[in-house]
């Protein structure tokens, strides 16, 4: 029984339905389960931070210790993202493309991180100047999982 039924017998053009709430057929959203929603927020979120990070050193040309900030919080960032996808996949292993590349990208930026780290610690000036030349290969690796993220959920 709806809140317009006792408006519907006194005023017969008033209908439950004229006075329920509007609410949307459907969104792009409402098929997702959280934990897709929650994956694509934080993998995208980790591409935006961890590209600032490593485009930001290389339009610099020298490792700064604000970068790290960003290698950091997209590793986080996709850690998080990953994580949710396994709970997705039912399993941490998936004998896949993506899934092997993806793993391989975590620990590869998880390496960066640390090794940047490192390198700002010790104050090596000339690895300083140059460590953006790595950051630049570790970002077009981790791409690789991204892209491809993207072209199987896409066709999914």
């Amino acid at each position: 029984m709806c809140f317009g039924e006792a408006l519907t017998e006194t005023f017969p053009v008033i209908s439950c339905r004229a006075t329920q709430r509007h609410k949307p057929e459907s969104t792009i959203f409402a098929s997702m389960s959280t934990e897709l929603l929650l994956s694509i927020l934080f993998i995208n979120l980790a591409m935006v931070l961890y590209s600032i990070g490593v485009w930001a050193e290389r339009i610099q040309r020298k490792l700064k210790w604000w970068h790290l900030w960003f290698f950091w919080s997209g590793l986080v960032s996709d850690t998080i993202g990953t994580s949710a996808m396994f709970i997705i996949a039912g399993s941490f292993w998936q004998p896949t493309f993506h899934g092997f590349t993806g793993k391989a990208a975590i620990l590869i930026m998880l390496f960066h991180a640390v090794w940047a780290t490192v390198v700002l610690a010790r104050k090596q000036e000339n690895m300083i100047l140059n460590f953006h030349k790595f950051s630049l290969v570790v970002w077009i690796i981790w791409m690789i999982p991204m892209l491809s993220g993207m072209i199987l959920g896409a066709s999914v």
